[in-house]
């Protein structure tokens, strides 16, 4: 069951343009991974979807609703976890939740098993009567990520869940995102931690520039059988620099040394790689170069990631 549905968003601010066209679609049960450069449109995009920020155009429907409308079926069904905490720290745990949940009309004995499961769910069941302040930074996480689901909503999304926390509040919140999933609850996961993103997700996007660079499974988007040879050298002269870079696909320079690759795409045989290397190794020894070591590197989605945005700072 298809539960969002995002059509040629695109939104402006000023003359910045902040998303530029992106389209895509959520499964119910499904985990879609949304990664992006600082600035690339992430929040934005995310903002639209949960109605905080009309688009300029283009369209987004939730189970069928617009999120423009602000209906209070569409409210249950959405549930948000920000970046930045949103939870009360002179509060308790527990009044935290009984706050949220009294906003989304949730009260009574309902509201109160609720609580008692979400405490639980967030490892913070003996928290339940400690003032936010006290906590930790991970229980803070987990309370945060426990405030959007007290309203039991069908969609959610969730912007850098386990930024800066605990190895342990990490797994636990991972875990949750599963349980959500295996409930046939639809998630957004925005999130810079890319092996999060492989472990986690279904299908992910890739955006920067408000544009939309590649969707797909893991599967589609990073071929398993590239795996590229690092040789890296101590320091040599210009005249073998240039001779390995008519042998491999790329030669740079370091303070150390060199770094010398060569690369294995789709079409490309395992013995026509092994030719290429032991072609460089050959060089390498008649020029009296140094060999320190040699590595392997499967393609990965943050191979990709860089491939795509590129390996510029942002801010």
């Amino acid at each position: 069951m298809r539960l969002l549905e995002a059509a040629n968003l695109r939104k402006s601010f000023g003359t910045t343009v902040a998303v530029d066209g992106l389209s895509f679609f959520v499964d119910a049960g499904e985990i879609f991974g949304l990664v992006g450069p600082n600035g690339a449109g992430k929040s934005t995009t995310m903002m639209m979807l949960a109605g905080l920020k009309q688009a300029d155009s283009g369209t987004v429907t939730i189970a069928g609703h617009s999120p423009s409308q602000r209906n209070h079926e569409l409210q249950m069904m959405l549930g948000v976890v920000p970046q930045d905490l949103a939870i009360y720290g002179d509060l308790t745990a527990a009044e935290n939740l009984d706050f949220f949940g009294r906003i989304y009309g949730v009260q009574g004995p309902e509201l109160d098993r609720r609580i008692s499961r979400i405490l639980k769910e967030t490892g913070l069941e003996s928290h339940a009567d400690q003032y936010v302040h006290e906590f930790s930074g991970g229980m803070k996480r987990r309370l945060n990520f426990g405030v959007a689901l007290v309203h039991d909503p069908r969609f959610v999304i969730l912007d850098e869940p386990t930024v800066g926390v605990d190895p342990q509040s990490r797994f636990h919140i991972l875990d949750l995102i599963r349980h959500l999933a295996a409930d046939g609850v639809g998630v957004i996961y925005a999130s810079h931690y890319m092996e999060e993103v492989e472990a986690m997700c279904h299908r992910v996007a890739i955006v920067d520039k408000g544009r939309m660079l590649a969707c797909g499974t893991l599967d589609e988007l990073v071929d398993r059988s590239h795996a590229d040879l690092y040789v890296r050298t101590a320091k040599a002269g210009p005249e073998i620099q240039k001779q390995l870079t008519s042998l491999a696909d790329s030669v740079e320079a370091t303070e150390d040394g060199l770094v010398i690759i060569v690369k294995r795409e789709r079409k490309t045989s395992p013995g026509e790689v092994s030719g290429r290397l032991e072609a460089v190794l050959h060089a390498l020894r008649e020029a009296g170069v140094d060999l320190l070591s040699i590595e392997t590197r499967e393609h990965n989605l943050e191979r990709l990631f860089i491939e795509l945005t590129g390996r510029g700072l942002r801010d």
